[in-house]
């Protein structure tokens, strides 16, 4: 008989990495996406600083994985 459910183990560090450069990078197509299809000036500016906003941020995951990659990670960028 069983009382209590084994809780399954945070994720490591990396592996949230990789979840969050793959949720990023989705975000990207999406702010460009918007960019293609906007016309009203003022969204056009909007879309732009949050593509800007985006790649600054992806620049730097890609920064943090490139210093947690070592030899037994394999690397899918």
């Amino acid at each position: 008989m069983k009382f209590f459910k084994k809780t399954p183990e945070p994720p490591d560090g990396y592996s949230v990495l990789m979840s969050d450069i793959e949720r990023t990078t989705a975000e990207l197509r999406t702010a460009y996406a918007n960019l293609e299809n906007v016309v009203e000036p003022d969204l056009i500016d909007y879309y732009i600083y949050q593509a800007k906003a985006v790649q600054v941020r992806y620049k730097f995951l890609l920064e943090c994985a490139k210093k947690l990659e070592g030899p037994h990670t394999k690397n899918p960028l």
